[in-house]
């Protein structure tokens, strides 16, 4: 279980603040406007009222004391920035923080936010690639240089082993698991033999799968 502080109570901060609760985690919750606070007890029950922006008000949430601050405001970027910035002088371990904009992820993350959350571009690419090839069937992104695809198996791979197509060494991707019918099996052997009906996860970097199955 962790400690988890949530600044802003939109969309995007309940969203958080409900999975975080799901999760078991510890949630405090800030919110400026009493409506929206209101609106979310049911989802998170620990909610104080108050503008994080302030310098006296930040220092009695004991910010240091938690294991992640998420900044979800995402419409208002100088308060945003300003937070992320506080909260950094007053000693937070991990500042994630929503951005609505590019500019505005750079400036976050030379700021003090460890880790700035793009969310509509973010899923907007993961659904142009999941949806716009045909052979790839899910993508998440781990970093700007890596990610988990859900693919289809080449048709030059089919009644061959990982071990024969030199999967690692030729095509630069680990498979972590296959999956057939629904069931996924985690780390197949190097022995094991490709079929259609099958679908592969593999790890790689971002450009990989995607050109394999060009």
């Amino acid at each position: 279980m962790k400690s988890i502080l949530i600044v802003g109570l939109g969309r995007f901060g309940r969203h958080m603040a409900r999975k975080l609760e799901e999760q078991g985690n510890s949630v405090l919750a800030v919110e400026r406007s009493e409506e929206r606070a209101d609106n979310a007890i049911n989802i998170v029950p620990n909610i104080q009222i108050g503008d994080a922006a302030n310098e006296v008000f930040a220092q009695s949430l004991g910010v240091s004391n938690f294991d992640l601050c998420v900044i979800a405001i995402g419409d208002d970027f100088q308060t945003s920035l300003e937070i992320t910035v506080l909260f950094k002088d007053l000693g937070a371990k991990f500042i994630l923080a929503r951005a609505s904009r590019d500019v505005h992820r750079k400036l976050l993350l030379r700021n003090g936010a460890d880790h700035v959350v793009y969310a509509e571009r973010e899923m907007a690419e993961r659904l142009a690639i999941k949806y716009g090839s045909k052979n790839l069937f899910d993508y998440i992104e781990l970093t700007p240089e890596a990610a988990i695809y859900e693919m289809k198996v080449p048709e030059s791979w089919y009644g061959k082993t990982i071990l024969e197509k030199s999967v690692r060494t030729r095509y630069h991707i680990s498979i972590l698991a296959t999956k057939k019918n629904g069931t996924i099996s985690p780390l197949p052997q190097p022995e094991h033999v490709f079929s259609p009906e099958e679908t592969l996860i593999v790890f790689g970097g971002k450009d990989a799968a995607r050109d394999l199955l060009k």
